[in-house]
């Protein structure tokens, strides 16, 4: 597995020249301690972690690329965030989109200048609306493909600071109880 490690080094390389560290398909599990050594001296403003196996994120991420305004973690095995993430202080875009969410992370609405969450193709069934109106920055939130209950649907779609993308579903027979 030294081709892992080794493409893993030369993408922290090339981010510290181009403040953007690409670790999309490096079959991760995580994000490796060597990384965080690595790219100590660089400041990050973006990270790719897309296409990996990661199932979650440390909340040393949060500190150690604390100046990062965009952070992919689509295609992954992640079910949650820490907390930590709110620690994000420039972070505008974030993209969970393809993992294994069943609610959209409460930390999305807590992270100060997140401008845009992507969390399609996900199994969430649970968003909380108020909080989500009341994000101090979220302008543009994806949560198609999920199977979010409609009247959650509903109340997103009434929504008027944010624009809300959701995959409106017909519902299942047994769903109608209206007979």
């Amino acid at each position: 597995m030294a081709g892992g490690v080794t493409k893993v080094i030369l993408r922290c390389e090339e981010a510290q020249e181009t403040s953007t560290l690409d670790l999309s398909e490096c079959q991760l599990m995580q994000v490796p301690d060597a990384v965080y050594h690595l790219m100590r001296h660089t400041e990050l403003k973006a990270c790719n972690l897309s296409s990996n196996v990661i199932t979650k994120i440390p909340p040393k991420f949060a500190t150690k690329f604390s100046l990062i305004t965009e952070l992919n973690l689509s295609n992954n095995q992640m079910s949650k965030l820490p907390d930590e993430l709110a620690d994000l202080a420039e972070l505008e875009k974030l993209d969970i989109s393809h993992n294994a969410f069943i609610n959209l992370p409460l930390v999305a609405y807590r992270i100060p200048k997140l401008t845009t969450l992507n969390a399609s193709h996900n199994h969430i069934i649970e968003v909380d609306v108020d909080r989500l109106k009341n994000s101090p920055a979220l302008q543009s939130v994806d949560v198609r493909e999920n199977p979010v209950p409609n009247q959650i649907v509903q109340a997103l779609q009434k929504l008027t600071s944010i624009r809300v993308l959701v995959t409106v579903r017909e519902p299942e027979e047994w769903e109608d109880l209206t007979i």
